[in-house]
């Protein structure tokens, strides 16, 4: 589905690629693919597509449950490798294709996509300037002033709150076979936030606590050997009329909100706009929510859900989506292949977000903190 849905369409549309093959188990996917992008080159077989001369990179979006091989096939073929997240459904598997990407040395992404949308990168701009360079605002309130005031070793850590609202009548029926996703979204979609958190707080994460309800309630804190901390709450019984994700980061005396990855929100930065708003994609209601931000968004989505409601169409509602980062991460990481850009996503820090996730399956199934040591 997010091939079909994104990946191809992003890949056919892009300067800076070329679709040349298809590779699928369906002979219909295949045909649709070939017809409606004009694919040259369609297969069973992804060895024939990682073989073929014409063939420089590989985007792969199967399941986790294959991705080891194919990742295995192109490194040895020497063609770098953009792959979806969770790198695999297993530990073992993880770790075994960080080795095999380092040894051959390709250039290697994993779809941690929301690090490339436009929003998530100038929020993670302004607040790592922030605090590696913090620029206080005169009117904070120092009470005791700095001659008296005690000295904690945690001042000025960072800490950052992640709340992510998703309705499970959405979610694909793969998800609930416990062949296909043993751990469910704790890890499938967990990474993604797990990610987040080790990117903006910029540190080594060192124990993980967690609890759920079932498969759709989360709660997840992680504290980080140089004293961060991050919350991760996750509800799968909300709503697609709200915005999906909140992201709040403090540190050094300032806020830094993203709301939805169409506004940053800013306080206590100096010199720094209180507010960014970010332009949507297929976007079906220009006229409606010109302001932008999350109020645009707001009045985009009510739009979209009244006309789903009233045409009988629950796809509808679809509109005016955040960027969240999808094209710009296959771009960016065309410019990494060629010497032209930095590492987009690289194996370590995927391996990363994907041990703290097990850390929290392991902490919700033995009721206890677990140290990042042990996974």
């Amino acid at each position: 589905m997010l091939a079909q849905a994104t990946h191809i369409p992003n890949l056919h549309r892009s300067p800076k690629t070329r679709l040349q093959a298809c590779c699928d188990v369906s002979d219909a996917t295949l045909a649709l693919m070939r017809d409606t992008y004009q694919v040259p080159l369609i297969s069973h077989d992804y060895r024939e597509i990682i073989r073929h001369p014409d063939i420089d990179a590989i985007c792969l979006a199967t399941t986790e449950k294959l991705r080891l091989p194919v990742i295995e096939a192109a490194a040895a073929a020497g063609k770098p490798v953009f792959v979806e997240k969770p790198l695999a459904r297993t530990l073992d598997e993880v770790y075994r294709i960080r080795d095999v990407v380092q040894a051959s040395g390709i250039p290697f992404c994993v779809g941690h996509n929301r690090r490339s949308s436009p929003c998530m990168r100038e929020a993670h701009r302004i607040f790592r300037s922030h605090m590696e360079h913090p620029k206080a605002c005169p009117w904070r309130f120092d009470r005791e002033g700095a001659d008296s005031r005690p000295s904690l070793p945690e001042d000025g850590v960072a800490g950052i709150s992640v709340r992510i609202n998703d309705d499970w009548y959405s979610w694909k029926g793969w998800v609930f076979d416990k062949a296909q996703a043993p751990h469910g979204p704790m890890l499938f979609e967990m990474t993604h936030f797990t990610d987040m958190c080790n990117w903006f707080l910029a540190a080594e994460p060192e124990e993980v606590v967690a609890l759920e309800s079932g498969m759709l309630n989360h709660g997840i804190v992680i504290r980080y050997k140089t004293g961060e901390m991050a919350t991760l709450c996750m509800s799968a019984n909300g709503t697609f009329g709200y915005p999906k994700e909140l992201y709040e980061i403090f540190g050094k005396g300032a806020a830094v909100v993203v709301d939805h990855m169409v506004e940053i929100r800013t306080a206590g930065i100096a010199d720094t706009p209180d507010r960014l708003t970010f332009p949507m994609i297929r976007d079906r209601f220009p006229e409606v929510g010109k302001e932008l931000g999350l109020s645009g968004w707001l009045a985009k989505r009510r739009a979209a859900c009244l006309e789903a409601a009233e045409k009988k169409d629950p796809s509808l509602t679809y509109a005016a989506e955040p960027d969240k980062g999808w094209a710009h991460a296959l771009d960016r990481f065309v410019d990494e292949i060629h010497g032209d850009g930095p590492a987009v996503c690289g194996a370590n820090d995927a391996v990363m977000a994907t041990r703290v996730a097990f850390a929290a399956i392991r902490s919700v199934a033995e009721h206890r903190p677990v140290k990042l040591d042990e996974i």
